[in-house]
């Protein structure tokens, strides 16, 4: 990859990026970060990266300790000041540069200025209220639905065959409404995990053999698994839920003629994820489920775990919330990278407590 493509990656980043020494003094940074500190490249080059952003102190000290162990560091949902304009709410993503030891590199994405809402989080709004109406509505509205079902199946039993198309009609779309109810309810009645010690290849496998023989059955699979990975700690029904409901989704996305669906354990002990409160923890077990299909409709990719968002016709837009609020229980991390013929769901869990690991033998 030559010097010339290289530049013209860094200069096109939408991101704002800041390449760090050693010192933490600013060493590089691409446009969109010059955009973001209202400041040209020169003027910020060798300029000490605290004295022009300002986070809260023990962010710092987690950076600190990023750099040190040379581990990425995720911060979600942080106040960010530059002193030129107001503060602003973003994500933070600190790697270490491989080629260069004691370098780092800091991804900025900025959500909102602070005090103003954006339209997509407007829509996020709506949809958490649209849940919780829902949760309240669904029990009352599949009474009424079971009625008209049973009645719709008598009214068949005394119809010419020639009219039984509309009572069909109305038993099948009422079952589907009493579906999505279903499904609303269980987002919202999601019970605490029940945690215990297992082997995630084994609940992959179970989700693999159980997708093969119904919904993957036109999928090939392949599986590219780390012998040595350890235990989780974590419920094995809810996790097993998550993986099926990824590969249904890579299923579905695959063409009549099939496609490849790739599962991948491995073990990245530097991977961290950080909230603005400074707490978190070390995210070391890592699951790919991958496939070739044509991607995530770009639109929604920012969106996709947020209920109602659905890059499906006939999807209700539940499975991915669910899935990543099942995740968020286990104090994993679900995210996501797609492409046309290269998605990659990716689920970051902890190791079993040290405290449970000494009580369960």
């Amino acid at each position: 990859m030559t010097d010339v493509f290289l530049e013209a990656i860094w200069t096109s980043l939408p991101v704002p990026c800041v390449v760090l020494d050693e010192g933490n003094f600013i060493k590089d940074i691409n446009p969109a970060a010059e955009s973001f500190f209202n400041a040209s490249k020169r003027s910020l080059e060798n300029v000490y990266l605290w004295h022009r952003l300002t986070i809260g102190q023990s962010l710092q000290e987690n950076f600190s300790d990023a750099r040190d162990n040379a581990s990425q560091l995720f911060v979600n949902d942080v106040l960010v000041d530059t002193g030129v304009n107001s503060a602003v709410q973003c994500n933070l993503k600190l790697a270490p540069l491989l080629s260069l030891s004691g370098y780092m590199i800091l991804l900025i994405a900025p959500h909102e200025l602070a005090g103003r809402l954006t339209q997509t989080q407007k829509v996020k709004s709506a949809a958490k209220s649209a849940i919780g109406m829902a949760e309240m509505l669904a029990h009352e509205i599949k009474n009424p639905l079971a009625g008209i079902t049973g009645a719709a199946q008598l009214l068949s039993m005394n119809l010419p065959s020639n009219d039984l198309e509309l009572t069909d009609l109305i038993v099948a779309e009422t079952r589907r409404i009493v579906k999505l109810l279903e499904q609303v309810e269980q987002f919202g009645n999601l019970r605490t995990p029940y945690f215990r010690e297992l082997n995630l290849h084994d609940a992959l496998d179970r989700a693999r053999r159980s997708a093969q023989l119904g919904f993957g059955a036109h999928m090939q699979f392949f599986e590219d698994y780390d012998p040595s990975l350890p235990p989780v700690y974590g419920d094995v029904d809810q996790l097993l839920q998550v993986f099926l409901n990824l590969l249904k989704n890579a299923s579905e996305a695959a063409s009549a003629k099939g496609g490849a669906i790739r599962l991948r354990t491995f073990y990245e002990h530097s991977f961290k994820l950080r909230r603005s409160d400074g707490s978190g923890q070390v995210l070391p077990l890592q699951i790919e489920i991958c496939d070739d299909g044509p991607g995530l409709p770009f639109e929604i990719r920012n969106d996709i775990f947020d209920p109602f968002v659905s890059g499906k016709q006939s999807g209700t837009g539940l499975g991915l919330a669910l899935a990543s609020k099942i995740i968020s229980d286990h104090n994993g991390w679900l995210c996501v990278d797609s492409e046309p013929g290269n998605t990659v769901f990716r689920i970051s869990l902890p190791r079993v407590p040290q405290k449970n690991r000494l009580k369960d033998k």
